[in-house]
């Protein structure tokens, strides 16, 4: 017997120790992990333990009260009792939740007596939370991740994006980072925080122009011009500017084209604004769309070269017009009377209409028609004549107007010229008589004062005049004669006639003259004298 109960004494060590007690700690775990409470409990010699049960302090009913735990959920995991009837009371619970807090009892059972911990085991949910600083950033800035809990943070927390791990809690921002963060426990993964999102604010990138209906657009249609981008914050209605060909046509993301016309053709962008700068920029711009419309012929025009000619000449006759796509038939006609109709004769296709030698016969209306995938166009009639006769005959009398215009000018030109010659020569005559004038007061002074001299005009002379050498009588020259008639052309004749003496002329103002005999034998000899003015030859 004694042998049985050594036996006993090595199996159950610390039973035999005579005190009732139980004895526990407070746990902190996180919702959705799994915690064990550590349990111990003790009972005097010679007790066996019967039952084992765990309690919750409740409030229900308006009073506080214990509940056995396997009345408080009707699943058999969550709680789990992990001790024995020998002095481990310890408790797991499986997927704790912030229900699952509160205060814990343990009670046992013996065959002589029961007994509940007097101290209760405290259970603390907390749960992981997701801290971003700054939770709003712009591109290139800092940013760091924080995980807290109510309970002691654990040292193994692991961080995701979106589902994707993160490696770095603290790294410069970029468009891509922007989404939701949470922290978990690693091995845990299921246990997490509630995710909490980073905005990453950054200009406009991808702006982009679309065009509906994109590709063939005719004229008369509608068209959408529609500006869109990526950007954070998204760019608003009025941050779009549409251009084209580089002048701005209006704001706003879309533009609506009700009418459209060739000119309407050309390239456009659109422009992106959200009042965040990309590397100092504000404003981007999208990448240019071509907006090409179609329409059929138009603008059509006849050009005719040359525009004057005649008979035999060659002429060439163009048609051009504006078109998208281009033009692809000319058709010419040439107008008909018959019978007091008209009508339209095919003359010749093409651009150009070629008259190697016009006749009579080529004079006449013309036009030409003009073809394309999206319709025909007529130009307009050009009337084609040998205009240059005509123009020739009306350009006789121009002709004999210029020409008795400049005969008119030549003879005015001429009478002026001999007008200008008359008053020059009309200048000489009156200084060579004031020459003269001058010269017969002089002589005067030495003759005697019985003698006047009038009426002496000088004839013109085309040769310079210089002052007379000598006066000479009519003895004197002849005497003469024979020594100057070399000198005939330069040699000028006047005719003097003297006057009768006045006999009551003053004698003794002569007392310096030659004697008055000599006067009264010129007189006698002779009436007139006839003197001569000699001038050097030049």
């Amino acid at each position: 017997m004694e042998s049985w109960s050594l036996i006993i004494l090595v199996i159950t060590p610390g039973v035999w120790s005579g005190d009732w007690s139980v004895t526990s700690e407070n746990q902190c775990a996180l919702k959705g992990t799994s915690v064990l409470i550590n349990c111990k409990y003790d009972y005097p010699v010679g007790h066996f333990v019967t039952s084992v049960s765990w309690f919750k302090n409740l409030y229900a009913s308006g009073r506080w009260g214990l509940f056995r735990l396997d009345k408080l959920t009707s699943s058999l995991d969550h709680f789990k009792y992990l001790g024995n009837f020998r002095g481990d009371c310890s408790l797991k619970v499986n997927d704790v939740q912030h229900t699952d807090e509160g205060a814990y009892y343990f009670r046992f059972t013996t065959t002589f007596n029961r007994w509940m911990s007097i101290k209760p085991m405290y259970l603390s949910v907390g749960e992981l939370t997701t801290v971003i600083e700054p939770s709003t950033v712009t591109e290139g800035g800092r940013v760091a991740l924080t995980c807290m809990s109510g309970c002691p943070e654990p040292k193994n927390i692991v961080w995701f994006r979106d589902g994707q791990p993160v490696s770095n809690p603290v790294f410069q921002a970029r468009r891509e980072d922007a989404g939701d963060y949470y922290c978990a426990v690693h091995g845990q993964e299921s246990v997490r925080s509630a995710p909490v999102a980073l905005n990453v604010q950054y200009a406009p990138r991808e702006v982009t122009l679309s065009v509906s209906p994109w590709g063939d657009i005719r004229s008369g249609g509608t068209a959408t011009l529609t500006c869109s981008s990526d950007a954070n914050p998204p760019v608003a209605h009025s941050g779009y500017s549409l251009y084209k060909d580089g002048q701005l046509l209006s704001s706003g993301q879309n533009y609506i084209i009700s009418d459209i016309l060739p000119s309407n053709r050309g390239w456009y962008y659109c422009q992106a604004w959200n009042n965040i700068s990309w590397r100092g920029i504000d404003l981007i711009n999208s990448t240019e769309v071509h907006l090409d419309v179609r329409y059929p012929p138009t603008n059509i025009s006849i050009s005719v070269d040359p525009q004057l000619f005649d008979e035999g000449s060659s002429v060439n006759l163009t048609c051009s017009s504006v078109a998208n796509p281009s033009a692809d038939s000319y058709i010419w006609y040439k107008m008909v009377d018959s019978d007091a109709t008209s009508s339209m004769l095919q003359v010749g296709s093409g651009q150009l209409l070629s008259l190697p030698s016009v006749e009579e016969s080529h004079s006449g209306v013309y036009l030409c028609k003009v073809r394309n995938s999206l319709g025909e166009s007529n130009s307009t009639q050009v009337l084609l004549s040998m205009q240059r006769k005509q123009d020739e005959g009306q350009s006789l009398p121009v002709l004999a107007g210029i020409g008795v215009s400049l005969l008119v000018t030549l003879v005015v030109a001429l009478l002026l010229f001999r007008k200008k010659q008359k008053t020059s020569a009309d200048k000489k005559r009156v200084f060579d008589s004031r020459l003269i004038r001058t010269r017969s007061r002089s002589s005067a002074a030495e003759d005697p004062p019985d003698t006047t001299y009038a009426n002496i005009h000088p004839l013109p002379s085309s040769t310079p005049s210089v002052p007379p050498q000598a006066i000479s009588t009519a003895s004197q020259r002849s005497s003469h004669r024979d020594d100057t008639a070399s000198y005939e052309d330069e040699v000028t004749y006047s005719t003097v006639t003297i006057r009768p003496k006045d006999p009551s002329f003053p004698h003794h103002l002569n007392s310096n003259r030659r004697p008055q005999h000599s006067w009264s034998e010129a007189r006698e000899n002779n009436d007139s004298v006839i003197y001569a003015s000699v001038f050097k030859s030049s």
